[in-house]
């Protein structure tokens, strides 16, 4: 490994990466992108009433869509297919309580369709009346299709989609679930609504639309979260279509999002040039394109957001590669984000599910195996991995137990290893291994992507910034701990299992994990000029830890160089092939350094 390291460029971190839109595209805004998507409804229509189709994500402010269309097109009936057709709540209620359950933070993956949701005959009854209309008319709502399709009439297309993340902040600040009158409810309860149920039957129904669409609406725009001033913009399908298919066949950055927490550190507020009146920052995701956006940019400048899973459902092969998608489907299976803990506490003492649990008690077809990659580390920054050797099962669970009830503190350091942590260290945590990062560390965490299925055993007796305790999982954890798993195993098979592959003219590669029993392989390269690399088939993902600026470029000119800049994380499409990442004429750093990581046995030619 180089010894020679330089300062990294503070302020430099881009929190709004965008995406080309075709040159001769245009994002529309206000009356002028209603009138264009009334138009091409009238021009199909030929002679009959036309018919124009806005179909939004749950989570879209409706009223105001509906506003917007009423004032841009006057002479169109409005109808609200969700106000018209929707199940009562208390139906809805009684059919996914199975989903829902009664804990407040899981769930059971749901398989139902947006249809489950409506009331087929009133569905009918709506078709009948747009299809015999002698008047314009436009269908709003989730499911609007639904009813379009039903009529056999020809119609324009507008899907208004927005992020999950969007949807989130929204909740946080009052919105309910779909017509579910919960504005009230603890945002936890909000999320597991839409994570297990509605994103998934909203995400099956708009993949049915992706090819038919003929307008795109940025519906985090529209009642946006904090004030966001930027105006609704709308790009036309082939327009969305393009600029994603683009996007898959060179490198991009989805947009990070930060977020407090108890446990929050200042490390990102500076070297990201993050709000400094914020009191602290405890999350960046910077690399979950399930809950990410990508903005989609016109040649003006002009911004259209959309969620980045957009771009896996129409783009799979090209994004993940023909044997990634072939393993895991339209699903992104890598994550990378950040854990800041400088200056703040220790992250809860947990441990994630084994795959056989996570498959037969939530539905979900992978577990969360991870890592810690400590981007930076104060003197005294530890990393809890793995029980002591020799624990008492038993006493441990007493005590967890016990500390859950309030009836003391737990010990944490009594039961589970604290092993010192430094900038590069690199610590490997298969499902089943209870882990913690402690204060006054600076974690790029790479892991699987299945988000919340994470069981708190012990949080150091905090509550949530809501004032809520924050839940602990007893029961689940110990279902899946690892107890083989002490000091002396943790030792030899978690903690810095770095390989030298090779070394010379200027590169280092290094093997760094993950653990045979998890799926990502993780490589290390340490550069002074430039370092070629090849996605051999399958989607890599890399982050600079080391060095100022660097830029990714095609050795054949296939894209124009993309520039990364100091702890940026960015998605090489699996189409994209050979790569060359190379310091740019204003680096100033002597040495650079990439993680890249890529799904195991997904390679071509690695049998």
């Amino acid at each position: 490994m180089p010894t020679a390291r330089t300062s990294e460029t503070v302020g430099r971190y881009d929190k709004q990466p965008t995406v080309p839109l075709p040159a001769d595209a245009r994002v529309l805004t206000g009356p002028a992108a209603w009138t264009a998507a009334a138009e091409l409804a009238t021009e199909r229509a030929a002679g009959r009433a036309p018919l124009l189709v806005v179909d939004a994500y749950p989570g879209a402010d409706l009223p105001r869509i509906k506003d917007a269309v009423a004032e841009a097109l006057p002479d169109w009936a409005v109808v609200d297919v969700e106000d018209a057709a929707a199940l009562p709540v208390e139906l809805i209620d009684a059919r996914i309580a199975d989903n829902l359950t009664d804990d407040r933070v899981f769930g059971v993956l749901s398989h139902a369709g947006v249809d489950a949701f409506y009331d087929a005959e009133r569905l009918d009854k709506l078709a009948v009346e747009a299809d015999g209309a002698d008047h314009p008319v436009v269908l709003v709502g989730w499911g609007a299709d639904l009813v379009a399709r039903r009529t056999g009439a020809p119609y324009a297309l507008v899907l208004a989609d927005m992020a999950r993340w969007e949807i989130q902040l929204r909740q946080r600040e009052g919105a309910p679930n779909w017509r579910a009158g919960n504005p009230g409810e603890d945002r936890l309860r909000k999320y597991k609504r839409g994570f297990f149920v509605e994103w998934r039957a909203a995400d099956r129904h708009k993949r049915t639309m992706f090819d038919r669409v003929d307008f795109v609406l940025d519906a985090n725009a529209v009642g946006a979260a904090h004030g966001d001033p930027r105006p609704a913009g709308m790009v036309t399908g082939d327009a969305f279509r393009a600029a994603i298919a683009n996007a898959a066949q060179r490198p991009f950055r989805v947009v990070p999002f930060f977020d407090p927490g108890v446990w929050g550190g200042q490390w990102m507020k500076e070297k990201l040039d993050l709000d400094p009146s914020q009191p602290n920052y405890a999350w960046c995701f910077d690399c979950v394109p399930e809950e990410n956006s990508l903005l989609l940019a016109d040649a003006d400048g002009r911004i259209v957001e959309i969620p980045s899973l957009d771009l896996i459902f129409t783009q799979p092969k090209a994004l993940l590669g023909e044997r990634t998608y072939a393993r895991f489907g339209a699903e992104f299976p890598i994550r990378f984000d950040f854990l800041d803990t400088m200056g703040g506490g220790n992250l809860s003492l947990q441990v994630h599910p084994l795959t056989d649990y996570i498959q037969q008690t939530f539905g979900m077809h992978y577990t969360q195996d991870e890592s810690y990659y400590m981007l930076d580390a104060g003197d005294d920054a530890v990393v809890y991995l793995g029980t002591k050797d020799g624990v008492d099962k038993e006493a441990m669970l007493a005590d967890l137990r016990a500390a859950e009830t309030g009836e003391r503190p737990f010990e944490a350091e009594k039961y589970v290893n604290a092993f010192p942590a430094k900038k590069h260290d690199h610590f490997l945590i298969p499902a089943g291994t209870i882990h913690s990062s402690g204060a006054n560390s600076m974690v790029l965490e790479i892991s699987a992507t299945p988000f919340i299925f994470t069981f708190k055993l012990w949080d150091w007796g905090r509550v949530g910034l809501d004032g809520i305790p924050r839940p602990v999982h007893l029961d689940h954890g110990e279902r899946n701990l690892a107890w083989e798993r002490d000091g002396a195993w943790t030792g030899e098979h978690l903690v810095n299992r770095v390989e030298t592959l090779s070394s010379g003219d200027g590169v280092t590669e290094e093997r760094t994990g993950l653990h045979e029993l998890e799926f990502i392989e993780v490589r290390r390269h340490w550069f002074t000029d430039e370092v070629r690399h090849d996605t051999e088939g399958t989607v890599n993902v890399l982050n600079l830890v080391e060095g100022d600026e660097v830029e990714v470029a095609s050795p054949t000119g296939a894209f124009a160089p993309y520039t990364v800049h100091y702890a940026e994380t960015f998605i090489v499409p699996a189409a994209v092939g050979p790569y060359v990442i190379r310091r740019t004429a204003r680096s100033q750093s002597g040495t650079f350094g990439t993680v890249k990581a890529s799904v195991r046995g997904t390679s071509v030619g690695n049998g």
